[in-house]
């Protein structure tokens, strides 16, 4: 079954990246590939508990159960030693990343109070875009008042675009919503 994210690539995106940059083979088109969620956890090194928690609310957001991450090094000015679990990442493909791409863009980003679109200065150089949010409570399966910290989360979209420019026509054109420069 085909999600709506695809309907639109396949309705929209491709005909317009088509006509703006003139490709010539199909194969050319970029697209999304994954998205990778990130949520640093480095308060929760010692609370196993607030790690569980926050585990469950990034399993719940992205539908698949996130990797813990662990630290390299060891950093004593932050208190955290080699192998301490710091973090949770989640990579997203195929039909999960375009239903939480969906999601995030017609659901969660309408939400941010005062928003007036996304960076245009997030991207890498290489056809990436990245995106950090401050509160998981912009999805609506989080529940309010279950969350014991509000987190934050970086979600970097990789795509197969050669170049910055291409990589926002190819976001936008799925329905991001970019802020006006």
């Amino acid at each position: 079954m085909a999600t709506r994210l695809k309907e639109r690539y396949k309705a929209e995106a491709i005909p317009a990246l088509k006509q703006k940059f003139g490709y010539k083979n199909p194969m050319e088109i970029p697209r999304l590939e994954k998205i990778v969620i990130n949520m640093g956890l480095g308060d929760c090194k010692d609370n196993a508990k607030a790690m569980e928690q926050a585990v469950s609310e990034l399993t719940i957001i992205s539908g698949q159960k996130p990797m813990v991450t662990k630290a390299k090094k060891s950093i004593a000015n932050f208190k955290v030693r080699e192998g301490q679990n710091v973090g949770a990442k989640v990579t997203l493909r195929g039909a999960r990343m375009e239903e939480f791409m969906d999601k995030l863009v017609s659901v969660a980003l309408p939400r941010v109070r005062d928003f007036h679109g996304v960076s245009t200065k997030a991207f890498d150089g290489r056809g990436n875009y990245a995106l950090g949010i401050q509160e998981q409570l912009l999805f609506p399966e989080i529940e309010y008042d279950k969350v014991e910290k509000i987190r934050g989360m970086e979600m970097i979209f990789v795509t197969t675009a050669k170049t910055d420019e291409e990589c926002k026509e190819l976001l936008a054109a799925l329905g991001m919503p970019f802020a006006k420069a």
